[in-house]
């Protein structure tokens, strides 16, 4: 059952992260400084980029489902793993994005995308896995 909870949540993030991006493409290509091809499309490489993406969120949400199994977490409820996916994702992945982009120089706008999704998509695994 926990190897199910994971892929359900990792894959929720997933699915999360391409409604936000669909949605967000245009400014984030702006501040990434990536050039859309004739049809407004970015050039993504292919398949690859989105396999790299769904198996980081897989291994995001079973150290998540570790963390929380080793901390009670998946007992406390829904209001638990919310609250602790909004914690990792906000204090622990956005700061580090934040880091690497800040040496790139990188700008504040594609911090915020990158950033934003990062902290609701740790949210959205937290509740999947305490629902599971």
């Amino acid at each position: 059952m926990s190897f199910l909870a994971v892929l359900a949540a990792g894959l929720s993030s997933y699915i999360f992260g391409a409604i936000w991006y669909m949605s967000l493409s245009r400014p984030w290509m702006t501040a990434a400084g990536i050039e859309a091809q004739e049809d407004g499309k970015p050039p993504n490489g292919g398949p690859v980029p989105y396999i790299v993406a769904f198996l980081g969120a897989v291994l995001v949400a079973g150290m998540m489902r570790h963390i929380f199994s080793v901390s009670g977490i998946l007992e406390m409820g829904i209001g638990a793993g919310l609250t602790a996916g909004l914690g990792l994702g906000l204090f622990l992945v956005a700061p580090w994005i934040a880091t690497n982009y800040a040496f790139a120089g990188r700008n504040l706008t594609l911090t915020l995308i990158d950033a934003g999704y990062a902290i609701i998509g740790c949210s959205i695994m937290g509740v999947v896995l305490t629902l599971l």
